[in-house]
């Protein structure tokens, strides 16, 4: 678990960088692809879904 959480840390930080220096390209995707199948192995991924779940429930109760 302690080797997967630094992984995740890691893959985190890269993806930040990537967004703000704004150059988001095919490598860097492949980047943000492993930082999510590792969240989806973490604690954490069911916090996530709920979260994304509460989100899109929110969205599509909203009237345009």
């Amino acid at each position: 678990m302690a080797i997967s959480i630094s992984v995740v840390l890691l893959l985190v930080v890269l993806v930040v960088i990537f967004i703000r220096n704004k150059a988001l390209k095919i490598p860097h995707a492949l980047v943000c692809i492993l930082l999510g199948f590792y969240l989806a192995s973490t604690d954490l991924a069911p916090t996530i879904h709920d979260g994304i779940s509460a989100t899109a429930e929110m969205i599509s109760g909203l009237n345009p």
